[in-house]
């Protein structure tokens, strides 16, 4: 049990001779990741849903212990907007069923014109497996309100807190005895990299908010020049400062209290 940390997608070529070095071929880099970082979120499933096959090629190229954090199908969560969900979440689930258990929390990110509906979101987590960690990314202020809250809390899904430009975006609510953040983009230089002090923040945000035996999950989104890398090694500094134990990033092993 840790506060997870890792970055959003691994496949960015601007990250050659930062993560991965300069002759490694990018059909490793996979390997190479799951080497220095213990998760990942992938976004793949949300532009395209891989083949079972493909998602199965993951869970065998890495290693034990290693956590895949799977974006829903944008067909969900976009098109759809909800409705209907049962195909579409029975679809997902029973192709990242193949990463055994390497499959970490599923994201429902919604559309911003997406107005708050709590029985299309009841039903809409209803239709996932029992034992599936469920994370919700509203982005309507529609959303903040008490019966939504509620919703979160019965299903014992995560609301996603989000942070945009050093500052969140979400309500910092603990509707789960687990925990997920995504960071999309700091206000430091060089951008769209993090400050010091933002970073201190979110780590004692999270040992303020969860016990050390709750998984955290937290993936850096600012993959622009490779500042989630250099990010994600920062903020497991941070935590670790903040008295949490924390996954291994590329700085070295991760640290517990």
């Amino acid at each position: 049990m840790t506060v997870l940390v890792g970055t959003s997608g691994w496949q960015y070529k601007d990250w050659r001779g930062v993560l991965y070095p300069a002759d490694r071929p990018q059909r490793l880099w996979l390997e190479e990741y799951a080497r220095q970082f213990a998760t990942v979120e992938s976004n793949a499933a949300f532009y395209r849903l891989p083949e079972e096959t493909t998602f199965a090629d993951w869970r065998d190229r890495t290693p034990d212990g290693f956590v895949m954090a799977v974006k829903a199908s944008r067909y969900l969560t976009h098109i759809k907007r909800l409705r209907d969900p049962r195909e579409p979440v029975g679809r997902l689930m029973s192709r990242a069923a193949a990463l055994g258990p390497r499959l970490g929390p599923v994201l429902l990110q919604l559309p911003p014109t997406l107005h708050a509906d709590a029985g299309l979101l009841d039903t809409c987590l209803g239709c996932f497996p029992a034992g599936t960690r469920v994370v919700v990314e509203p982005r309507h202020a529609s959303w903040w309100t008490p019966r939504i809250r509620a919703v979160l809390e019965t299903r014992g899904a995560a609301l996603c807190w989000a942070d945009r430009d050093s500052r969140p975006v979400t309500p910092l609510w603990r509707t789960a005895d687990w925990g997920y953040l995504r960071l999309h983009g700091g206000r430091a230089d060089p951008a769209p990299r993090y400050g010091r002090q933002a970073l201190t923040t979110w780590a004692r945000r999270i040992a303020g908010t969860w016990p050390d035996r709750a998984d955290v999950y937290t993936y850096f989104n600012n993959d622009t020049g490779a500042a989630a890398v250099h990010d994600a090694v920062r903020f497991a500094r941070a935590v670790s400062a903040a008295g949490r134990s924390v996954s291994r990033t590329p700085s070295g092993r991760g640290s517990a209290r």
